[in-house]
């Protein structure tokens, strides 16, 4: 398998690496600290051996002193190892450690903040389409996403099809998150009918046919899954009443594609649409983690129904993204925008859409959704993705991992 540089950095300490299966946690890790001691707790007898005394680990690491980072992969298969590192971290301050992890539910429940100040945390997320380079298509993107291990394999569509079914089984089933997992299975249905859209939890309660509070325990399983996230809406200095409910998005384009039923009466364009407005948030939210959090990703949605589909608001500037899966937007395509600048003159505004054409409308710039994915890139501000060539983004993208 060939592997490809990826985005994310070395923050140079002990540190948290989270991600969903299959986002490319452990490539990473092997490519980075090669001849580090691994611990891999997706191994069955290696954590039933830690689970049943967590001290084994000390001996471990204190075993094969020659190793100055101690990796650590699938945390909360065995959370009550955190205790356990952070006793070594403080014994043996020379070492790295990296933990890594596909669930946050049980390292919060653990106490993760007994690694607090000593551990930072970082995310690695599907690939974006900088580190594909000349690799990436959007057609393909939009229809089975960009995750590395559906993306580097020979059957992308086979490997998708089955992506819930493995988090079904492995984290949900086996962990005893629910207890009716029928009812969690027709709950991921549903929720990709929200994808990309306000979350209303009383509506998904009734289409599941189970209580709203239950309804809230599955999106907040999702999320400590990291298979699904909120995105809030942005009222700084609102002037006008705004939505209060956010957004839902699944962590990936192909996955809403996997989970979403289609039949008849479903419209193409509809679908779609969801899945080009969640691979651009998607985008902007690994843009924002890659960089250091430097920004805040939000959308905007007043209360009579005008929406932007994007805000980014923090050090990187302020930037309001709308998207439409058109090739000729017209000017009604422009509304959520420029009602955003009556409110936010500051505000620097951009619509991407299906098209191949740049333009200029009203102070707004039209740009072609393909080409702004592939110069998005973290060492930049939005601002150069935007002025700079699609061919050198590419082409000095460097390559990027794939499994686990």
């Amino acid at each position: 398998m060939e592997v490809l540089g990826r985005f994310l950095t070395d923050p140079g300490t002990s540190f948290f690496l989270f991600g969903p299966r299959g986002t490319g946690k452990t490539t990473w890790l092997e490519s980075k600290f090669r001849g580090a001691l691994t611990v891999d707790l997706l191994l069955p007898d290696v954590a039933r051996s830690l689970a049943a005394r967590p001290e084994r680990l000390v001996g471990m690491v204190e075993g094969d002193p020659e190793r100055n980072v101690v990796v650590v992969d699938e945390i909360q298969k065995v959370p009550a190892l955190l205790d356990v590192v952070h006793s070594l971290m403080e014994k043996h301050r020379d070492r790295r450690f990296v933990l890594t992890g596909s669930s946050a539910r049980k390292i919060r429940r653990a106490g993760v903040d007994l690694l607090a100040g000593r551990a930072v945390v970082s995310t690695m997320h599907p690939f974006m389409a900088a580190e594909l380079g000349g690799r990436f298509a959007l057609e393909g993107a939009l229809q089975t996403g960009l995750v590395p291990v559906v993306a580097g394999s020979s059957n992308p569509a086979r490997v998708l099809s089955a992506y819930a079914g493995l988090y079904l089984r492995e984290e949900v089933q086996a962990e005893g998150l629910v207890r009716n997992l029928g009812d969690f299975s027709r709950f991921l249905e549903v929720m990709s009918f929200s994808h990309g859209s306000l979350l209303n939890l009383a509506s998904v309660a009734r289409e599941c046919e189970v209580g709203r509070k239950a309804v809230e325990g599955y999106v907040s399983i999702l999320e400590d899954l990291l298979l699904g996230f909120r995105l809030p809406v942005f009222t700084r200095r609102a002037s006008r009443a705004v939505s209060v409910h956010p957004k839902f998005f699944y962590f990936d384009a192909g996955v809403y594609r996997s989970l979403r039923p289609s039949g008849p009466l479903d419209r193409r364009e509809e679908i779609e649409g969801a899945a080009l407005e969640g691979l651009v948030v998607q985008h902007l939210r690994a843009w924002v983690a890659y960089r250091g959090d430097k920004s805040k990703l939000h959308f905007w949605r007043t209360r009579s129904g005008v929406e932007v589909d994007a805000v980014l608001y923090g050090d990187d500037g302020f930037w309001a993204v709308e998207i439409k899966n058109t090739t000729r937007p017209d000017s009604r395509a422009l509304a959520g925008l420029k009602a955003f600048a009556q409110d936010y003159p500051e505000s620097k505004r951009l619509l991407l859409h299906r098209g191949k054409d740049r333009a200029m409308t009203d102070g707004i710039l039209c740009l072609p959704c393909e080409e702004f994915l592939a110069t998005l890139h973290p060492a930049h501000a939005l601002d150069h993705g935007l002025t700079g060539s699609r061919a050198a983004a590419r082409n000095g993208a460097r390559r990027v991992d794939g499994t686990r």
